[in-house]
């Protein structure tokens, strides 16, 4: 796939993953929203790592400044 995330836009998703995943852990979230909220964070956290965002591409959304 194309990269089309860039480190700012990273950055951000990995700060978003860790903040929801501590709300969690820490027991702040509970219940389905818990549930959502982790699956969100981890997939803001895989996007991240791989620097695609497969929503981005149908978008045409790009944020890695090429």
């Amino acid at each position: 796939m194309v990269k089309n995330m860039g480190s700012v836009d990273r950055a951000v998703r990995i700060l978003i993953a860790l903040v929801l995943a501590a709300l969690i852990v820490s027991g702040t979230l509970q219940g389905a929203l818990a549930i959502v909220l982790g699956v969100v964070a981890a997939v803001f956290a895989l996007t991240s790592v791989a620097g695609t965002c497969p929503l981005y591409i149908p978008l045409r959304i790009n944020t890695r400044g090429q």
